[in-house]
Order: C-alpha cells, then sequence, then structure tokens
C-alpha cells in the first residue's frame, strides 16, 4: 500500500473557541481524540505508513500520536514553517517523506471507502493524479464535481454549475511529478492542483459509494458522534 499524507495543519477558525487550545485533529468524537479513529481507520484498509502534515499547533500532533506504533502505523511529521502553505504546499514540503507516489487525505475528514479499490485505480490510470468523487447531490456539503463516463468534466469550488451533482471525497493520489506545478515554499492550494491535472488530462477519478464525514463543522462532529459513538 502506498504512503499516505493526512494535511492537518489548518487554522480551524470555524471551530473557535474549540481549536483555541487543541487542533482540530484532537477534537474529542466518541471519547477519543478524532485522529485516533482517522489513524485506526487508516490501519484496518491496510496502510502502514503514514506523514503528518502539521501547522497550526502541530506538536500536540506530534506528542498524541508519536511514531504511530499503538495504531499499527508508522507515523512521520511534517511541519509547514514559518509561513502557512496551503495544502498542496504542504505536500510539496514533505515529499522527501512521501516518495514516488502517495495518498492523501484531509486532517478533518472520516473515509469509510474502499481505500485500495481507489489507489488500484490510481495506479491503473497511469496519470499524475487522481480525485475520489461521491454522488454527493448537495446533500452534505455543496457540490463541487461535474462526474460523466467515469471520468471529471469539470471541478470547481468557487464557480458552481448545476451540472456539479458530485463532490471532491477528499480522499486523492498522487504521483510526485504533479508537484513541478506547486512552487516551493509559497501558499498553494489542493484544488488548485485539482484544476491544473484536469487541464492537463492528467487527472484520473474513481467514484465512492459510501458517504464522507468530517468533523469541520459542529453538525458534522456530532453527525460522526453519531456514527462512532455507542
Amino acid at each position: 500500500m502506498l504512503p499516505v499524507a493526512i494535511l492537518a495543519g489548518g487554522l480551524a477558525t470555524r471551530l473557535r473557541p474549540i481549536t483555541e487550545t487543541i487542533p482540530k485533529a484532537l477534537i474529542e468524537i466518541a471519547g477519543e481524540p478524532f485522529l485516533a479513529h482517522q489513524l485506526r481507520l487508516l490501519a484496518r484498509n491496510g496502510f502502514e505508513r503514514v506523514v503528518l502534515c502539521v501547522g497550526y499547533l502541530g506538536e500536540q500532533v506530534r506528542e498524541f500520536a508519536g511514531d504511530g506504533a499503538r495504531f499499527g502505523l508508522h507515523v512521520e511529521y511534517a511541519f509547514d514553517g514559518p509561513q502557512l502553505l496551503g495544502t498542496a504546499g504542504a505536500l510539496r514540503r514533505a515529499l522527501p517523506l512521501l516518495g514516488d507516489a502517495f495518498a492523501v487525505i484531509y486532517g478533518d475528514s472520516y473515509l469509510p471507502c474502499d481505500y485500495a479499490a481507489a489507489l488500484r485505480a490510481f495506479t491503473e490510470s497511469g496519470k499524475l493524479g487522481l480525485m475520489t468523487v461521491y454522488a454527493n447531490q448537495g446533500r452534505w456539503d455543496t457540490s463541487n464535481v461535474e462526474f460523466a463516463g467515469g471520468r471529471i468534466v469539470n471541478y470547481d469550488k468557487a464557480n458552481r454549475t448545476p451540472r456539479m451533482r458530485h463532490i471532491d471525497y477528499g480522499l486523492g493520489a498522487f504521483r510526485r511529478a504533479a508537484f513541478e506545478l506547486v512552487p516551493a515554499d509559497q501558499p498553494y492550494d489542493l484544488a488548485t492542483l485539482y484544476r491544473d491535472l484536469l487541464q492537463r488530462g492528467e487527472l484520473a477519478a474513481w467514484e465512492s459509494a459510501q458517504r464522507f464525514y468530517e468533523i469541520g463543522s459542529l453538525e458534522g462532529i456530532a453527525d460522526l458522534t453519531r456514527l462512532l459513538g455507542p
């Protein structure tokens, strides 16, 4: 299984005051920090190596997860540094730990999907990147992907159209060469990289049948607590 990067460096301003003293990854869900649930999910799906891309209060994340052994994983850390680099910028900085190809998830996403199938589709595509999509139909968040015939036709988080009935599910995969498009030590968003790859014909797609869960909002926290609680 490829290594997986977790993007957990954001400021989580939407969840203030909860995140004034703890990072979003350590918000309690069903009696445990969210990151514990996320790491166990990855281990159950066959992942062995995790790179946590951290920034805001990142030392707390490292103190909690350590080397990952108690979750059955090997965990390493890539810190943003003095300037927040955005999601793609953080991945670019972490490339020495990630190797030639890797998976990516967001630090606030809980994704009960078939990771092996998604990564198999990525490998078989031969493309520089893959986005996992879900037929959201505007239910769990605002849809932002036009998906037809097994491929992404359009992706735009700012300028949505009625034909966008799918959403970026939160699981991606990349080859190292995709990050030649990302400037060094400058803020750069993963959504921009996805769009660049789509325009170049280098973005594959895989559709998940399972919905996503997230802790980026109070509603999302309550929803996931219901799923994972007793």
